[in-house]
């Protein structure tokens, strides 16, 4: 028997594999740079819906970034983000988390703003080193908002009475089924102030000498068209996310990452504060998440 004969059985399986497997063995030798494109779609809270859009939170979206970030010949990660914005603190962890990847892993960070990244939704864009939009996205939003239901008259139109038993005198504030008080309020607008303070560093922290709008058109609440976004500073440039990517990285393909979905959301089971308040509860949570997008048209 021919010696070679092995060998040239090895070679002849090894290229009828790489023809019938291009995204397999063949693009694994030859594949070039990656961009990873990570899906940020939804709105920010750390209690996912089973009855609304998609949501982002620290926990969903961390398998998605460890993937995008963990790519061989990996050129850029690109934030794809949909977002009315939502609670801030879990902008604020996907937002460090994203930094931290991108300085452990040192790849430029690029965040494309859909139809909306407004208030959270665009300090999550913060988190990248350009930002660009369509022109027609609604961009900014850089403001606090807090929003619930009064039903101490639906109480007393059906003769219920409330009772609530604290020790502390402000351990409840702001009690739906209560009537509301002028320093509960009062308290409300400094938490506020607070949070907005820390929005608008970050957003100073990360846009820098790019801004160039007025503190009243940048940081008064005001969402922008991606034109005039990018006229104010808040965004690097205007194009379509695979545009802006072939004219970058014209060597690189996209690998697109989503977040998974939770084992309940998957189900079609909700977040136990929802479960806790029955289908009620998960009928306000998704009108809750149906008027964040609806300030926006969508």
């Amino acid at each position: 028997m021919n010696d070679k004969a092995p060998q040239k059985f090895t070679d002849l399986l090894s290229e009828k594999l790489s023809a019938k497997l291009p995204g397999k063995l063949g693009e694994k030798a030859e594949r070039g740079p990656v961009v990873a494109v990570v899906k940020l779609h939804g709105v920010i809270t750390p209690t996912p819906s089973p009855v609304s859009r998609s949501t982002i939170s620290a926990q969903t979206t961390e398998s998605a970034l460890t993937r995008a970030f963990g790519h061989d010949r990996l050129s850029a990660v690109v934030l794809s983000i949909n977002s009315p914005g939502g609670a801030p603190t879990q902008s604020a962890l996907v937002a460090d988390r994203i930094r931290e990847l991108a300085d452990e892993k040192k790849v430029p960070v690029l965040a494309f703003c859909e139809d909306v990244a407004a208030s959270g939704g665009y300090w999550l864009a913060c988190a990248a080193d350009e930002i660009h939009a369509h022109q027609t996205s609604m961009v900014g939003s850089v403001g606090v908002v807090s929003a619930t239901f009064g039903f101490n008259g639906l109480l007393d139109r059906f003769g219920v009475e409330r009772r609530v038993y604290t020790a502390g005198d402000h351990k409840v504030r702001l009690d739906p089924f209560s009537p509301e008080k002028e320093d509960d309020v009062r308290w409300l607008h400094g938490l506020q102030a607070e949070l907005h303070d820390q929005f608008q560093q970050w957003v100073r922290d990360r846009r820098g000498e790019r801004l160039k709008g007025t503190d009243e058109e940048l940081f008064s609440g005001e969402v922008y068209s991606g034109a005039k976004a990018l006229e104010l500073g808040l965004v690097d440039g205007v194009g379509s996310l695979r545009g802006i990517v072939r004219r970058k990285f014209p060597d690189a393909h996209l690998v697109t990452v989503e977040p998974r979905k939770p084992l309940l959301a998957k189900l079609g089971v909700g977040s136990p504060a929802s479960a806790r308040l029955g289908g009620v509860g998960a009928v306000v949570e998704a009108l809750e998440h149906r008027a964040m997008w609806s300030r926006f048209g969508l």
